[in-house]
């Protein structure tokens, strides 16, 4: 069988667009855990993944647990405009995986947070920004 050169395989390059905003994607979510750890919260996981949905970062602080979306943009209001109801959904549905898998945090305050990451501007943490009832 010949192999389809359209199709992508491990051994070939993905699109250079697509690795450039993966590797954005990793260092967003590293200056956003580093950004959590300095606000006294424990990094849980990172790019925690489901059938469902992926969580970029689950933090603790004292009893609070925080799911975590990460963007990054161009500029911090094009961040907050790219978490939309659908990726919400697909978040929350992740976070209802996490704490199954983490019964031992059944107890603790649950929040959805947003970090939001440009060039040349400090993070920007939305506390809230979404609930599981929205």
């Amino acid at each position: 069988m010949a192999k389809d050169e359209g199709a992508s395989s491990p051994d070939k390059q993905a699109a250079p667009e697509r690795i450039a905003a993966f590797r954005t994607g990793l260092s967003a979510e590293s200056r956003a855990a580093a950004y959590l750890m300095a606000k006294g919260y424990r990094i849980l996981a990172r790019r925690f993944r489901t059938p469902h949905g992926e969580i970029d970062l689950v933090a603790r602080r004292r009893g609070l647990l925080a799911f975590v979306e990460v963007k990054a943009r161009a500029t911090l209001d094009e961040a907050a405009f790219a978490v939309t109801p659908r990726q919400q959904l697909r978040i929350i549905n992740a976070a209802q995986a996490w704490l199954a898998a983490h019964p031992e945090h059944a107890e603790f305050e649950l929040r959805f947070d947003a970090i939001l990451i440009a060039p040349r501007s400090l993070p920007r943490h939305l506390m809230a920004a979404f609930d599981a009832s929205s």
